[in-house]
């Protein structure tokens, strides 16, 4: 997982096994940026189930406690389907299509 600025890029797997260390890491970046928003890019993404979202809505919540606006670029069919089906796409920037 990688932090350039504000955009934080997830890493190829996602899943209830990776969800603990994932948020470890993108907890302090999330406090340490400087930007209006925080975005997530997405696109390695290729593992994912429900905790992938958990992880996304946490980090949402992070960011938004610190005024910081939230989004989720280039995410792959497959989140974007879950995010849906659960009813969080609109809450992630999803929902566009």
């Amino acid at each position: 997982m990688m932090a350039s600025g504000a955009t934080l890029t997830l890493p190829a797997a996602l899943t209830l096994r990776e969800a603990r260390a994932a948020l470890a890491t993108l907890e302090p970046a999330i406090a340490e940026a400087s930007e209006p928003t925080v975005t997530v890019d997405a696109a390695a993404l290729s593992e994912i189930d429900s905790a992938s979202l958990a992880v996304l809505l946490q980090c949402r919540r992070l960011a938004e406690a610190r005024e910081r606006g939230f989004e989720v670029h280039n995410a792959p069919k497959k989140l974007v389907d879950l995010a849906r089906l659960y009813g969080v796409a609109q809450l992630l920037g999803m929902d566009e299509t």
